[in-house]
């Protein structure tokens, strides 16, 4: 909505947003034209209705381990960090849950309303933000436009989908720029699952009333969504077949505000509350079953205030308290207040007409009522040059710390007994990043590097020993990693690729002679290429193709090979005949992959739909 850049946004829409938080935010002055976005070919997942998360797994930034699939069960991963180390924003807000980073994707909001994932790393993801050392999955609120859909789908496994979306918008009589409009989608979907006892019975409904102009716009919104879906070892390693029930509601006010020369603001309120019902065996279900709700209340603002031509505060805070009820938390840690503020100033020097220097100095304060605060540096430079048929290069080099808190499960457990053993002796965990990176923008492509080196103090990782691998112990370690990214989309007449390859090398310290292996820490591909293509075949084909393969470091617990590879592809097909309706043919994990991304829990198994879309 205020981006000056122009975007093409390969294989999806082009839509209009408030870029509080965009990667190019300090890069006005010089207009460039960038080839953003979509990292996959695909929109939609196969076995479900889409989510946040949806297709996050053929994404080259981010690893995703499921259980059961993307949409059940998401650890999102950043630069071989582990899950809880993964932060979700939507607006100025991180969206939490105090029990564990197994829910963090718990989010309840139907992808219309959302922008396309931001993947936030180094000094972004340490201005922006909280409680995720690693990295961070950004969205932001999209404008409501006039329209909607309706989608029914079946497949094999006994699959079945209904949807429904649409939305309105309607001048104000007294301006003559505000609308207001009204979005709702209700979404619902069961199978029997690719594997026996993996089946789901999924359910949401969400919506949102918005006020906008030139300048500002202001979403309340309301989410509720219901999961219930089985998996085989699905935490555990004793071949039962385990059970989860989620019960996620979300309310959220956001405010989004232009003013002066290229300045905004952003605030976001929002209360979540999250249910989890889990049984260890569905033969046996009173014989262990826990249940657990978490509440957060948040209160966060976010921006950039240009004060000069060349001097700009980038800045960020966030309140937010959470309160646990739990059937196995054992002490009385259930309650805790986050604080985080950062500022970040920024100095922009032009060299001459095509060139300019950028640089960021600033720091964050993170602090709880229960857990020790920590300053943490902010700092970059970054070289902008603009040539003249149109292409721009940027150079970065960057210097930045972050640090976080860990959850309910790892420290307010039993330190003494049980499958998952807490650690009530668990610091604040902190992270150093240094980072060159190089982009390189032209009108039909876009290619990003990154090489960065990150150490990791006092990670908390769950941890197991050979003689008694069924045992998980939350233990702090020390981890240094060496990585390299690559990210490259192209686009031809006729169709559109996305490639990616990430290298990581991992160095640990568990300063603790006892400990074996890793569990999640060092559950990661040292080698992993993506290729996504979109194909338009003809004006009414279109096929797009998702591809994956990653070499994963070698663990006892995994069964089968440390190699796989992945595709989802999907061919929809547009009838001439009928201007608004198509079908949707879609197959994921085609070559009928078996591998672990969870070392002990099965994979997925192949599934197929076949989907009908009107759009009005």
């Amino acid at each position: 909505m205020f981006r000056t850049a122009m975007n093409i946004v390969v294989g999806i829409s082009v839509v209009a947003a408030m870029p509080c938080h965009s990667e190019d935010r300090s890069q006005e002055d010089i207009e460039r034209i960038t080839v953003e976005s979509a990292a996959t070919a695909n929109e939609q997942p196969v076995g479900t209705f889409s989510a946040p998360v949806s297709n996050l797994e053929y994404d080259p930034r981010v690893d995703l381990q499921s259980r059961n699939m993307a949409e059940a069960q998401a650890d999102v991963t950043i630069r071989g960090g582990i899950f809880e180390n993964t932060g979700f924003t939507v607006g100025s807000a991180t969206l939490y849950d105090p029990q564990t980073g197994h829910y963090f994707s718990e989010i309840p909001i139907a992808p219309e309303m959302l922008s396309s994932p931001s993947i936030f790393t180094g000094v972004e993801n340490a201005l922006y933000g909280m409680n995720s050392s690693v990295g961070t999955v950004a969205f932001e609120w999209r404008a409501i436009q006039t329209g909607g859909n309706i989608s029914l789908g079946v497949g094999n496994n006994h699959f079945n989908l209904q949807r429904v979306h649409g939305g309105v918008t309607r001048p104000v009589q007294s301006s003559s720029s505000a609308r207001v409009g009204v979005e709702g989608e209700y979404s619902r979907s069961e199978s029997d699952g690719t594997i026996e006892n993996g089946d789901h019975n999924f359910e949401r409904a969400s919506g949102r009333i918005q006020l906008q102009n030139d300048t500002v716009q202001t979403d309340l919104f309301y989410g509720y969504q219901e999961k219930f879906f089985g998996w085989p070892n699905m935490y555990t390693p004793f071949n039962v077949n385990e059970t989860e029930n989620l019960r996620t509601e979300l309310v959220m006010l956001n405010h989004q505000q232009l003013y002066g020369q290229q300045s905004v603001v952003e605030l976001s309120a929002y209360y979540r509350k999250h249910n989890d019902h889990y049984v260890f065996s569905r033969k046996n279900p009173e014989g262990f079953q826990a249940f657990h709700e978490t509440k957060v209340s948040s209160l966060a603002v976010s921006g950039r205030h240009r004060s000069t031509p060349n001097v700009t505060f980038n800045y960020a805070a966030q309140f937010m308290a959470d309160a646990i009820e739990s059937t196995t938390l054992e002490n009385n840690f259930t309650s805790r207040d986050y604080y985080k503020i950062s500022m970040v100033p920024e100095y922009q020097a032009v060299l001459n007409e095509h060139e300019r220097l950028t640089f960021r100095l600033g720091a964050a304060f993170d602090d709880t009522n229960r857990d020790a605060s920590k300053f943490s540096l902010i700092s970059d430079i970054r070289w902008v040059t603009q040539h003249r048929d149109n292409a721009t290069r940027t150079v970065t080099l960057s210097y930045s710390q972050a640090s976080q808190v860990a959850g309910y499960t790892a420290i307010g457990g039993s330190t003494t007994s049980g499958l998952f053993r807490s650690n009530n002796t668990l610091q604040r965990e902190t992270s150093d990043n240094t980072e060159l990176g190089v982009s390189l923008d032209h009108t039909s492509w876009r290619v990003d590097a990154a090489l960065f080196y990150r150490w990791d103090h006092g990670l908390t990782d769950w941890t197991y020993r050979f003689d008694s691998t069924s045992a998980r112990s939350a233990n702090p370690v020390d981890i240094e990693t060496l990585g390299v990214e690559f990210f490259a989309v192209k686009r031809l007449a006729n169709a559109d690729l996305v490639a990616g390859y990430t290298y990581l090398n991992k160095s640990e310290d568990y300063r603790d002679a006892s400990i074996d292996a890793s569990f999640y820490a060092l559950n990661y591909p040292p080698h992993r290429f993506t290729l996504g293509l979109v194909w338009f075949l003809s004006d009414v084909i279109e096929v797009r193709v998702d591809n994956e393969w990653r070499k994963q470091e070698d663990n006892r617990l995994r069964n089968g090979r440390s190699s796989a590879f992945f595709t989802h592809f999907t061919a929809t097909y547009s009838p001439p005949q009928f201007e608004r309706f198509n079908l949707v043919f879609a197959f994921d994990n085609l070559w009928d992959e078996s591998f672990e991304e969870i070392p002990g829990t099965p994979g997925r198994a192949e599934q197929l739909s076949l989907t009908a879309n009107y759009t009005w």
